[in-house]
């Protein structure tokens, strides 16, 4: 493996990732709070995180009942949310997740755009295809594209915003005052793209960006979800339970990336982990029993089946085997994940859940500094991640824990910066700044 420390990224959402989170007293009270993500930005920065990083849905999900158990109806729209972080930080990226299902190519690409030169060079886009019904009927459809057309429209829409933010040559803007030119024209090309599913003529009207582009980043698991990746993608987030299954995973998606004249350094590749920390081994397990007890049954049912192709999993016995389930149309990789893992442990339902419950299919780790580091170090080492997207159960105590104890722990193991020894997302991620296409 030719890079020599891990990267790390820091995804952070409302109280944390743990399905019962919002219920802990260490909490905040509420998830629309700016001064709680300001703090959060400002303690992954201290932490020397590559990029903090969030998710995003197009709807409320499930039911209203089983959502007013959540804090799914609390949630801030993610690119706006980082270009006001962008102003209270100084060297850490900012990766929104956006979906290109229901959004449109020439907006996205101007609205990065826009992040990236406010930020001085500091964003990445998650891109997305949008997984459920509920997202499509906001946006005048009763039913979500199948999965292949979700990923055909994907394909296309990556090229018109490569092609956009491609509009003008980095030296095109002259500022001549004296001569009276703004810009050169003769470095400025107009897009026109007619595609299968898309008409934009372009060109986009901003300078091209610090970085290029934008950091692009994938977190699909499937096989198109790959085959995109491989083709465009410079981050992957990934669910992998084993090391074995991240090393399989790493293996073949770097493996992908010949067949279009890319090399295994041009893409870094960074499974969740949501690490319960304790001082000790028995705290961190004490946290751990914690946070599960305050999941409601109907709840993590309700989580199971939002993984399992819609079938409603209450008509079965709690502590019963986990169903056949039918073909899904929405998260395909992680309902794959989910079955084998119920599977291979002979969990019930209930034990199903209260895995998922955590990070949603992501490793849990459930440890003291030294077993968290331990198990980082053992990924990385062994070519199954060049680093990981940290995934804190409860915000801010978890990230605050990873930062104070983990972060040491790994800088003294020499995986990790001391320093940010750059100012660009890019250049944290150790990623080419990419030509002009």
């Amino acid at each position: 493996m030719s890079q020599t420390q891990i990267s790390l990224g820091a995804f952070l959402m409302g109280s944390g990732h743990h399905l019962a989170a919002w219920r802990h007293p260490l909490s905040p009270p509420g998830a629309l709070d700016l001064g709680h993500f300001r703090r959060l930005a400002q303690t992954a920065e201290r932490g020397l995180f590559d990029a903090i990083f969030f998710a995003d849905n197009l709807a409320l999900l499930g039911s209203n009942e089983l959502a007013a158990q959540t804090t799914h109806g609390e949630v801030f729209d993610p690119l706006v949310l980082l270009a006001s972080l962008a102003s209270v930080t100084e060297r850490i990226g900012l990766i929104s997740t956006v979906s290109t299902s229901f959004n449109d190519p020439y907006l996205l690409a101007r609205r990065f755009a826009t992040l990236d030169h406010l930020s001085g060079g500091r964003a990445g886009w998650n891109l997305v295809t949008s997984a459920t019904d509920q997202e499509a009927q906001n946006f005048g459809l009763e039913q979500h594209f199948e999965h292949a057309d979700r990923y055909a429209r994907a394909e296309e829409f990556i090229d018109v915003a490569r092609g956009l933010w491609d509009s003008f040559a980095d030296d095109a803007f002259l500022r001549d005052k004296p001569g009276g030119r703004y810009f050169a024209p003769e470095k400025l090309r107009t897009l026109a793209h007619h595609g299968d599913y898309y008409r934009v003529r372009g060109p986009l009207n901003q300078p091209r960006s610090p970085q290029g582009h934008p950091v692009l980043v994938q977190a699909g698991s499937s096989e198109p979800g790959k085959a995109l990746a491989a083709r465009t993608a410079e981050v992957v987030f990934t669910a992998q339970q084993t090391l074995e299954d991240a090393r399989a995973f790493y293996t073949d998606l770097k493996g992908r990336l010949a067949a279009h004249g890319r090399e295994a350094d041009e893409l870094k590749i960074m499974p969740g982990i949501s690490p319960v920390i304790g001082r000790t081994q028995s705290e961190a397990e004490d946290l751990q029993a914690e946070l599960q007890g305050l999941i409601e049954p109907q709840l993590g049912l309700a989580l199971l089946s939002g993984m399992a192709g819609g079938l409603d999993l209450s008509q079965f016995p709690l502590d019963g085997p986990l169903p056949e389930l039918p073909p899904s149309n929405a998260m395909k990789s992680r309902q794959a994940l989910f079955v084998e893992l119920a599977r291979r442990e002979n969990l019930t339902l209930r034990q199903l859940y209260l895995r998922a419950a955590g990070a949603r299919g992501h490793c849990t780790l459930v440890g003291a500094p030294r077993q968290i580091a331990d198990h980082l170090e053992a990924w990385f080492s062994a070519g199954a991640a060049d680093g990981f997207n940290i995934m804190p159960p409860l915000l801010p105590h978890g990230l605050d824990s990873f930062v104070e104890l983990v972060v040491p722990e790994l800088q003294k193991r020499g995986l990790y910066r001391r320093e940010y020894r750059g100012s660009t997302l890019r250049e944290h991620l150790g990623l080419r700044r990419p030509e002009r296409r």
